[in-house]
């Protein structure tokens, strides 16, 4: 139209168009630069999202599963227009992940507007068919409604096989949506103006026909009215008109039952006071500015109200609903599924379910599971058991234990289905090499993973049994249980397992020479003695004397061993508790020659200073030195280390030097809120799952020698550690413990609490002692040696150490005391010391007498 304008402008010039020549060259060149910079603003936009487009193509090659990917894919190219781009991003994601409603409308019209002739029906009725199995939609199923009867020329044109094919899809709709409370009556309605549509066409002369098919209406409005729906005043007030046009006697503008049939009406106040019974839960997940959490919980409230009630039909469409809303909750997919299972079992219904719960929540293995055992139940194909059984394994779980849940489950299945085939021999040969397959896959991909566990233990002593009773091949059996020792020879029930089947099967010899393999062998904690006694029991209840005495002679030395063993551990760990106790008499000597040491390093003018600060211990026949000494060996150390692991040879090696352990905290976990009953056993089990533990220490009061409810924990490396930190808050013996990582910088700059008790404890005992013998050393002097120094000399004589002052003993004068030797002070001086003195004064005070 603006170009048309122009043309016609220009096509009858006015009497002023030589003065208007000019501003037309102007805006004409004016256009041209404004079309020359669009066109290049849209070029630019156009390489924009060519680029943005190469790269959520490069970013699905990488992960196909990103769901967030797929949308922003599918919009970019939306809005570039790209038709054929568009359709194959949409069967990609649909082939992975279901669509939403909104996501499903969308594509279904975009491919109405493409193509609306009677060829392209097939295709969008398809579209419709794969929206509204995906997720309960009420809107979803109103299009498809009205795209039937608007595009479907036998139903537009109300023949009798489109009049049935449009009954068929309103009652399917009925049957999706007719139940739901708030939305479900728009299913209702249009189902009716369908029908009423219908009876206007019927021949006016044709009584028969239109009485039937008044009572076909009728009949619509008697099945709403006895559904719990939102409107039901408001229905009930339509049908009223509607039987009023037929001739009925019925006050239209109220909602009382008068002139109803009594039957109608004690239908309809049921179904009003199930409604009524339901409006509160209605009102709670309806409320969409709540947190999803909350309106979970809402759903599930409303859901055990309806078990209550026990209606199937009803208790399936609030978990439809509640899925629309939490697709990806398994909670709530593994409660569906549980309560279809226990409902509806062999129902195709059932399967259906299942394959929506694994398309929204693909790593959740139980899904899987119960998803195989709903196929067998419905005696599935093995090509269709086949299928879904490898896309499981395509999916990422949380634990490997899900990925042999599912295998097992696999072989439990065609396990049965081997057992009740009474076919030939080629088929069940098949079949048994179907078990030995997934078998063989399971340990190919589990075996790094589960190693020395029982659940894989368990796998392969199910493997064995079946060999040996479905295969009927004992070589084949054994090789399993071979297979297994190469894995897991150091787990003792490998052993035992294999024994066992030997056992019950009757070889004796096999399982003696079993026994002769293993037993020399080292199993951890008690299992190299239990493999020992379990020979004797065995040659006692299977063998002959000489066999018995043959097993005698094999495992009596090595009984013998171990126990030795087991001493030499206890003395390792007697000799570090002594070394510990060495190590604090040591300091205690090293401390107390620490004073007299540092004159060396003096000035002569410190070294008087500081001579008083030396004191010097003195025993008389050396009662003194060994009274000390009883004490320091009678002290209970405050922090005891951990037993050393018995296979540790560095372990063993700082043990025997007689080196006190040596702890730098460095990769300590700090233990709080301990149980005082708690011992070094339970912190490693407690650590058990975390594994790296390379010493415990738990500190002890100084006194009584009990727990303070405080550890460390020494682990190998940073990763133990940050696992360790990571059970935080966790329960031991029925206290939550705190478990941080130790700050020895932060400790030594008094910054951590735990680091300050830590250094409490550990050197507490010493500090007590050293500060016990001085001040009775120093009694001692003064009773012996003439003139002690002077009050001031024997105030600065005291050395604090740390923060702990207030446990430092101070020397104190007896009451009375005069220091004779001391010059008495001037009247002058005394009154001088009677006014109050400044910092300044104090300090000179303070450098002259020192001097």
């Amino acid at each position: 139209m603006a170009e048309t304008e122009t043309l016609d402008s220009s096509s009858h010039p006015t009497e002023n168009e030589d003065h208007d020549m000019p501003d037309a060259d102007k805006s004409a060149k004016d256009s041209g630069s404004d079309s020359d910079s669009q066109s290049s603003s849209d070029s630019e936009d156009d390489a924009q999202q060519n680029e943005q487009i190469q790269a959520l193509q490069n970013e699905l090659l990488n992960n196909p599963s990103n769901y967030d990917t797929h949308v922003q894919y599918i919009k970019t190219l939306r809005k570039q227009g790209d038709i054929e781009k568009l359709r194959q991003a949409r069967e990609a994601m649909s082939a992975i992940f279901p669509l939403s409603p909104e996501m499903w409308q969308e594509w279904i019209k975009d491919e109405t507007s493409l193509s609306s002739g009677p060829d392209a029906l097939p295709a969008i009725e398809k579209l419709f068919e794969r929206g509204v199995s995906d997720y309960l939609s009420v809107a979803l199923w109103s299009d498809y409604l009205s795209f039937i009867q608007e595009h479907d020329q036998s139903v537009s044109t109300l023949s009798a096989a489109g009049i049935s094919k449009a009954r068929n899809l309103f009652e399917r709709a009925l049957v999706a949506t007719g139940l739901h409370v708030a939305e479900g009556s728009r299913i209702w309605e249009l189902y009716r103006e369908f029908e009423q549509a219908i009876f206007l066409t019927i021949d006016e002369t044709d009584a028969n026909s239109r009485e039937k098919h008044v009572q076909r209406i009728r009949n619509l409005f008697h099945r709403q009215l006895s559904v719990p729906l939102a409107d039901l005043s408001s229905t009930l007030l339509a049908f009223k008109a509607w039987e009023a046009e037929q001739g009925a006697n019925l006050d239209v503008d109220s909602s009382n039952l008068d002139g109803l049939s009594p039957h109608l009406a004690s239908l309809y106040q049921k179904a009003l006071d199930m409604m009524n019974a339901r409006t509160h839960h209605e009102n709670q997940i309806s409320r969409k500015v709540e947190p999803e959490s909350e309106r979970l919980q809402h759903f599930m409230a409303y859901l055990k109200f309806e078990q209550s009630l026990g209606d199937p039909a009803r208790i399936q469409i609030l978990y439809e609903r509640a899925i629309t809303e939490f697709p990806i909750s398994s909670e709530l997919w593994l409660d569906y599924t549980n309560y279809m299972d226990r409902t509806l079992k062999t129902s195709s219904l059932v399967r259906d379910i299942y394959k929506k719960a694994t398309r929204n929540c693909p790593w959740v293995g139980e899904l899987w599971v119960r998803y195989l055992l709903s196929l067998e139940r419905g005696h599935a194909s093995e090509d269709e058991l086949s299928a879904v059984f490898e896309k499981s394994l395509q999916c990422t779980f949380s634990s490997f234990e899900e990925y042999l849940d599912i295998f097992l489950t696999r072989v439990d299945g065609l396990r049965r289905r081997l057992s009740s085939l009474t076919s030939g021999a080629e088929n069940s040969s098949l079949d048994y090499i179907t078990i030995r397959e997934t078998f063989q896959r399971a340990s190919d991909y589990l075996s790094p993973h589960l190693k020395n566990t029982e659940s894989f233990l368990r796998m392969y002593r199910y493997w064995a049994l079946l060999e040996s009773t479905l295969g009927k091949d004992l070589v084949a059996a054994r090789g399993v249980w071979e297979s297994l020792l190469k894995i897991s020879g150091s787990m003792l029930e490998a052993w035992q397992g294999y024994i066992a089947m030997e056992t019950e099967m009757g070889n004796i010899n096999e399982a003696r020479s079993l026994f002769k393999r293993c037993y020399s062998k080292r199993f951890p904690g008690t299992g190299s003695e239990d493999i020992c006694n379990s020979w004797i029991r065995f040659e006692r209840e299977y063998g002959a004397l000489d066999d018995f005495d043959l097993a005698v002679k094999k495992v009596t030395p090595r009984l013998e061993e171990l126990q030795l063993f087991k001493l030499h551990e206890a003395k390792n760990a007697g000799v570090s508790v002594d070394d510990r106790d060495n190590s604090s008499r040591k300091n205690v000597r090293e401390k107390r020659k620490s004073v007299s040491n540092l004159n060396e390093e003096q000035s002569p003018a410190k070294r008087h200073k500081d001579k008083a600060k030396n004191v010097k211990i003195t025993s008389e026949d050396g009662k003194g030195q060994a009274k000390d000494t009883a004490k320091v060996n009678n002290t209970k150390p405050d922090i005891a280390a951990s037993k050393p692991a018995s296979g540790s040879k560095k372990e063993n090696k700082e043990v025997s030097s007689g080196k006190p352990p040596q702890y730098n905290d460095q990769c300590t976990a700090f233990v709080s809120n301990l149980n005082l009953k708690a011992n070094y056993d339970d912190l490693r089990r407690f650590f058990s799952d975390v594994g790296g533990v390379v010493a415990i220490r738990i500190l002890t009061d100084k006194f009584i020698g009990k727990s303070r409810g405080l550890a460390y924990v020494d682990f190998s490396d940073d990763e133990h550690l940050a696992a360790a930190v990571a059970k935080n808050k966790q329960t031991l013996l029925g206290k939550r413990l705190s478990i941080a990582k130790s700050d020895p910088k932060g400790r030594k700059k008094g910054g951590a609490a735990h680091g300050s008790s830590s250094k409490q404890g550990d050197g507490a005992d010493q500090t007590t002692e050293n500060s016990k013998s001085g001040a009775k050393d120093s009694a001692e002097d003064s009773k012996g040696k003439g003139p002690q120094p002077s009050s001031h000399q024997r105030a600065s004589n005291i050395q604090l150490k740390g923060k702990n002052t207030f446990a430092m003993p101070r020397a104190v004068r007896p009451l009375g005391w005069v220091d004779k030797d001391k010059p008495k002070p001037k009247e002058s001086d005394s009154v001088e010391d009677e006014n109050p003195k400044s910092n300044d004064e104090f300090r000179k005070m303070f450098i002259k007498s020192s001097s």
